[in-house]
């Protein structure tokens, strides 16, 4: 036994500095990679982590080189098969073929994409960085290249807020160095390196205290304010334009450009200037558990200036209820006692480290319960009783809460009341701040007004003249986040939108709702926050078309939404004379989720007539022949990593002749190849609803990228054909479906 604790304590201290430089490169990748943790999937972070672990281990346990990486290889594989949906795919085509081999070897690495190269990338990263150890210069240049990087991404350009990364990274460079050091002092100076490790705690404990110090400095220091202004503030500042600074915090800020989709979706954070377009960025922003299914309001915005939304001065001088102390309730103006009410609870968790000025939550919050699970006063935190916005106070020294939890009390959706009585008659003034919410620009053409006039003649009550509006903005235009503005001439935002561009997405509609609102005399406001979310295994369909699900007026709504920066929107608060503000949806495909009287029977869930219901898409069976499991491929795979490291790759061809089986006829390769399409346009953020259909999945991705809605049509057809028709395809037709799945596959990407 202790010849076997010698020999082992002699392995383990073979070529130490390779083994700790393995750890250093490790650590540094793993510190680098997070600052993509916006970006990339889940499932990515634990596969690329995983190999790092993997990579890290084997050099550490293993002696010999191709035997570490055959086994780093098979870890890579196991991990991507893990923890991806992968799906053995069967061999089509014939087997004498050499390039129908490579074709079916290239669908299967296909189904591990991106996953596979990405985590390809990281092992590549791990082993270069190992290789570059015995040169200090070469260390210095690894560690301050992360540094820039992750320095530039930090910058006032973007929201990512990367300092504690930062600070590892320096510390790991700072200890490589130490190592590397001491490695090239024993190989020059044995004997006196055998002397000094006598006394280890005498040689590395100064040398840890120090890192230590540093570290802690650099993670611990306060913020400060600059001392000197940046070029780029100061080139926005002479342009009379402000640049949004946070000390240790960011705001996502979406700015308004001239191109047509050169931003991402998210929380804005100038609406003076609306419209351009967008790409949809589905990257988390909160998680919200609630009681009640609702929107969560952000800001209110009362002036349109012609290109978009403002503060008005009356909202500016809104006097503030200072000092939020928990269970204190907060005063909510525009709500009459007489108004039904629901109770709303809501536990909001931030996931991102953006600077928000207000906390979000259903309209209009009564009550704080908790900041930070602390039930302490808020005195960061000021109530606007008016516009319903919660506020955080400006500055460095103010953090974005982390988690809190509020009460609201949502207006019930009464329309025999808002039919009736003091509802029915238009709205004469506001809480003191009439006419606010009623002004238009001087520069509005008269054609605005007269189409709103000419849409609400036949209707009796205000409200009924705001549903009109809606549903002729609903029928008419198209919802799109990249809208055509080259057919745009008017200076005037909704003019442009009614009349010449007619197609937008929700700031279009909402804001032109609530310029014709205010037409015909009906007080409105623009509100901005986040639309829903969506439930665990149940995903919005704004993160498939940019629109999400029409649901019941009244739906049940318990559960923990998360809620994404796709989720961004705006929509419309109208007041009605005896009853109070009221929230309106105009953008097509969106439906506010109402409180409804409690004898109110339940909305009917639309169904399309067009959609075969009873169609789900269904994995092909496949029968006859040798049935090959996906743990086969990787053993082989593994098998042929190790022997490339170790001996020669002479089983590879052994594996492929053992394969049998496959889709023997064209109408079943049809159903396959559009069931892996489906797969490919999920990885490509299209996500597909559980039991629906390809022509509900199709349908909607159309909405989103009309420019492909004649290629899904065709695969639409063809995969309905192949699978439930008696005819068989002929081979023309299923070489032309193919042909058309590409340009799908290389339009996305």
């Amino acid at each position: 036994m202790t010849a076997f604790r010698h020999r082992a304590l002699r392995w383990l201290s073979a070529d130490v500095y390779r083994k700790i430089s393995a750890c250093f490169a490790a650590l540094m990748i793993y510190q680098w990679i997070r600052c993509l943790g916006d970006y990339w999937w889940s499932e990515t972070f634990t596969i690329v982590n995983g190999v790092l672990l993997a990579a890290a281990l084997a050099n550490l346990l293993i002696p010999s080189k191709g035997l570490s990486i055959g086994l780093q290889l098979i870890a890579l594989a196991g991990l991507n098969v893990a923890f991806t949906d992968f799906q053995w795919l069967p061999f089509e085509g014939s087997r004498r073929n050499i390039m129908d081999w490579f074709h079916w070897i290239g669908d299967q690495f296909g189904e591990l994409n991106p996953f596979l190269w990405i985590s390809l990338g990281a092992l590549a990263a791990f082993h270069v960085l190992v290789l570059l150890r015995y040169k200090r210069i070469f260390i210095l240049l690894l560690a301050g290249a992360a540094v820039l990087s992750l320095t530039v991404a930090d910058s006032i350009f973007t929201p990512i807020y990367l300092w504690e990364e930062i600070a590892w990274i320096v510390f790991i460079g700072l200890g490589w160095l130490v190592a590397s050091h001491f490695a090239g002092f024993k190989e020059r100076h044995p004997e006196n390196w055998a002397q000094m490790v006598e006394y280890p705690l005498s040689l590395f404990l100064p040398i840890l205290l120090i890192l230590t110090l540093v570290m802690a400095a650099g993670l611990f220091v306060p913020t400060v304010k600059p001392v000197l202004t940046d070029p780029y503030t100061a080139w926005k500042e002479s342009r009379g334009e402000t640049v949004p600074s946070f000390v240790g915090d960011k705001a996502i800020t979406v700015a308004t450009t001239k191109n047509n989709a050169d931003t991402r979706s998210g929380y804005s954070r100038n609406d003076s200037v609306l419209g351009g377009g967008f790409t949809f960025d589905y990257t988390p922003v909160m998680t919200v558990t609630t009681n009640y299914r609702s929107y969560w309001r952000g800001e209110t915005r009362a002036l349109y200036n012609g290109t978009g939304w403002l503060e008005s001065p009356e909202e500016k001088a809104e006097p503030a209820h200072a000092g939020v102390a928990p269970g204190k309730g907060l005063p909510a103006n525009g709500i009459p006692e007489t108004t039904a009410t629901e109770v709303v609870d809501q536990t909001v968790e931030m996931v991102r480290k953006d600077k928000f000025p207000v906390l979000f939550g259903a309209g209009p919050i009564t009550k704080v319960t908790k900041v930070n699970d602390s039930a302490d006063a808020f005195p960061a935190m000021s109530w606007l009783p008016d516009s319903w916005e919660l506020r955080l106070a400006k500055g460095a020294a103010v953090r974005y809460p982390k988690t809190y939890a509020v009460q609201s009390n949502v207006p019930v959706l009464d329309e025999n009341a808002l039919r009736s009585g003091a509802a029915a008659e238009p709205a004469g003034g506001i809480a003191g701040i009439a006419g606010i919410y009623l002004e238009l620009p001087k520069g509005l053409p008269d054609r605005v007004s007269e189409l709103a006039r000419q849409l609400t003649q036949d209707a009796a009550t205000p409200y009924d003249k705001v549903r009109a509006l809606i549903s002729y903005l609903q029928l008419n235009y198209n919802y799109t986040n990249t809208p055509d503005l080259s057919k745009k001439s008017s200076k005037d935002f909704v003019d442009a939108f009614l009349f010449e561009i007619r197609e937008g997405y929700c700031d279009y509609f909402s804001t032109s709702l609530a310029v014709m609102s205010r037409s015909l005399g009906i007080p409105a406001r623009w509100v901005k926050g986040y639309s829903s979310g969506s439930l665990p295994g149940n995903p919005s369909l704004q993160q498939m078309q940019g629109i999400p699900d029409a649901v019941n007026a009244n739906p049940d709504g318990a559960g923990t939404y998360t809620v994404r920066n796709a989720d961004a929107h705006s929509w419309v608060e109208i007041y009605f004379n005896g009853y109070g503000w009221l929230p309106f949806e105009a953008t097509p495909g969106f439906s506010y989720p109402y409180a409804l009287p409690k004898d109110e029977p339940e909305a009917p869930a639309q169904v399309d007539p067009a959609a075969d219901v009873s169609t789900t898409v269904e994995p092909v069976q496949e029968d006859g022949g040798f049935e090959v499991k996906p743990w086969m491929f990787w053993a082989a795979a593994g098998a042929l990593a190790l022997a490339l490291a170790v001996y020669s790759y002479r089983a590879f061809p052994a594996v492929l002749r053992r394969y049998r089986g496959g889709s023997d006829t064209i109408n079943a390769r049809i159903v396959s190849e559009t069931n892996r399409l489906i797969k490919h346009c999920r990885k490509k953020g299209l996500d597909v609803q559980g039991n629906e259909t390809v022509r509900e999945t199709m349908s909607r991705w159309s909405v989103r990228l009309t420019s492909l809605q004649p290629q899904f049509s065709i695969v639409q057809h063809a995969f309905e054909q192949a699978m439930y028709s008696s005819k068989s395809m002929s081979q023309e037709e299923a070489d032309r479906v193919s042909a058309t799945m590409k340009q799908i596959r290389e339009h996305l990407g």
